[in-house]
């Protein structure tokens, strides 16, 4: 299967550092998670839950810190 990356919202201009790409891996398989600069690299694998609580923290967060 190929994975359809997506690139993160939050993610800057081409000069940003830190730009994320989501990716739906194969059904029921989660959510893959890389770094656009590496796209050849490793991706990290998270369940819909694992992405969800993650999502949820990042939220937290940055209620609290922004």
């Amino acid at each position: 299967m190929i994975v359809q990356w997506r690139k993160s919202s939050h993610s800057g201009g081409a000069d940003d550092e830190h730009r994320v790409e989501l990716g739906r891996l194969a059904p029921r398989a989660g959510v893959g998670v890389r770094d656009s600069k590496d796209p050849t690299g490793t991706h990290l694998t998270l369940t819909p839950t694992e992405f969800a609580s993650l999502i949820a923290d990042l939220k937290r967060y940055l209620e609290t810190y922004a």
